[in-house]
């Protein structure tokens, strides 16, 4: 279950719950059944962080890695080997339902892409706000004005429904109405496509890629006014029953035992008035390499297996997922590309105290921000929120997480030392982006990597 946006401050266990308007019980308690990480980490944006979940690559490697904007071809080349695709050839069904935004051409869905079913939106919620706010709101002059949006220039967005090896269809536009009912759609899908696979005694991957909390954060009408908190408390109530849905389904199902269930978010809190997030203890917000941004709620339960009610620090990283779940599902990762996630099983099963992982090199767009390292972060680049600009340091900036988590002061005077691990990490990175050239923003398909043998 992968949230949009979702924040580290926003549940109960993460410190928020009702401080934030709304409890959330059955993610608190999924957290007490499995493993809570504090340190597990994302990409700056919804398309990088997906894009590094699908396919164990940090997002620089792969052309996705900020948002796109239309024009030139966007998304995930069909070169890129994505964990529904190894799990599809282990005999795994496989299902998105929600946001994919790794591709809003047909040949980029993520029916071309490994799974076998998708209900979703190939872009973002955000163009919710397209014709609801052109027809419903007057904010906007009518269509055809030549200073508001106009259909003729830009369409709306559309939610479709795809079937592997079947064309796509429209199910609607997505509009602020629609909008709200999506959390609800989303789940009735994917508990049907659980129940059906337990049924059939099938292995299943399930990417449940919820809409909330993006913007435009609106709840859907049964909880609209249920916490008396505002809309964003009442969409928190709701994801905590979603969430709740899910979890019922598989045990309902009887296969709880034989499941792994990962609760997390695609990056830091909303930033947009008036949907803003909370980023708990940390500062900044999402498109920058602050922890705010980079830090992300994390939970994975596997009864019997994963120790109940693990509290850990370590850090961990979403390309991680992609070389983990593909261990347990007897899946071999590609071997002529350069894959960055590491295996954290035996870290999930408690059988090490420590991640497979010391750090990691954090991308803002196509800009190296800055590398973490246990407990400390160098930047090279200053941007606490989305809004201003990015400046390069003149000289990198080194922070102690431990003793900074808002990261305001400065530690290099003392701690120079720490450019030593740092330094090895950029030049590891530096010689893999020289062994496998990336792939450029807006490469069309086909797609070949350059010939390494000459």
């Amino acid at each position: 279950m992968l949230m949009d946006n979702l924040g580290y401050g926003e549940l109960g266990l993460y410190g928020g719950g009702i401080l934030r308007g709304a409890p959330t019980p059955r993610i608190d308690r999924l957290a007490g059944e499995g493993m809570r990480l504090l340190n597990f980490n994302v990409e700056a944006q919804c398309t990088p962080s997906r894009s590094a979940l699908m396919t164990g690559r940090f997002a620089i490697r792969s052309g996705t890695y900020e948002v796109p904007v239309g024009g030139a071809p966007e998304g995930l080349t069909l070169w890129e080997v994505t964990i529904a695709k190894l799990l599809s050839a282990q005999g795994y069904a496989t299902g998105i339902w929600g946001k994919w935004h790794l591709g809003s051409e047909e040949s980029r869905f993520p029916t071309n892409h490994g799974f076998d079913e998708w209900y979703g939106i190939p872009r973002t919620y955000d163009e919710a706000l397209w014709p609801s706010m052109n027809e419903n709101t007057g904010l906007w002059p009518a269509t055809g004005d030549k200073q508001g949006w106009n259909q003729k220039v830009g369409g709306p967005q559309h939610v479709y429904e795809a079937r592997k090896g079947e064309t796509a269809h429209e199910m609607g536009v997505l509009d602020l109405d629609r909008r709200r009912t999506m959390e609800s759609e989303i789940t009735d899908r994917a508990v049907e496509f659980i129940k059906r696979n337990a049924q059939a005694d099938t292995p299943f991957f399930a990417y449940v890629s919820f809409s909330l909390v993006h913007m435009p954060t609106l709840p859907h009408p049964d909880f609209a006014g249920k916490t008396g908190n505002g809309d964003f408390a009442d969409c928190l109530a709701e994801m905590d029953h979603r969430t709740g849905q899910i979890l019922d389904a598989i045990r309902e199902a009887g296969i709880e035992d034989n499941t792994i269930v990962v609760f997390t978010s695609d990056n830091g809190p909303e930033a947009t008035d008036p949907w803003q997030g909370d980023s708990g203890p940390w500062r900044g917000s999402y498109f920058t390499a602050m922890e705010g941004s980079l830090r992300a709620p994390f939970i994975i339960r596997w009864p019997d297996k994963v120790p109940a009610g693990a509290v850990n620090n370590e850090i961990v990283h979403i390309v991680d997922l992609f070389t983990t779940l593909a261990h347990v599902g007897g899946a071999e990762v590609p071997q002529d590309r350069a894959i960055d996630g590491v295996d954290q099983l035996p870290f999930f099963l408690g059988e090490q105290d420590h991640s497979n992982r010391e750090g990691f090199p954090a991308y803002v767009a196509d800009r190296l921000s800055a590398v973490k390292w246990r407990n400390w972060k160098v930047h090279f680049i200053k941007q606490e929120n989305m809004y201003e600009p990015p400046v390069k340091l003149p000289l990198p900036r080194i922070v102690n997480l431990l003793t900074d988590m808002k990261e305001e002061r400065d530690a290099i005077a003392t701690s120079t030392w720490v450019a030593q691990p740092v330094v090895r990490i950029v030049g590891q990175l530096q010689a893999s982006l020289k062994k496998y050239p990336p792939i450029k923003l807006g490469t069309p398909d086909p797609y070949q990597p350059p010939d390494r043998s000459t």
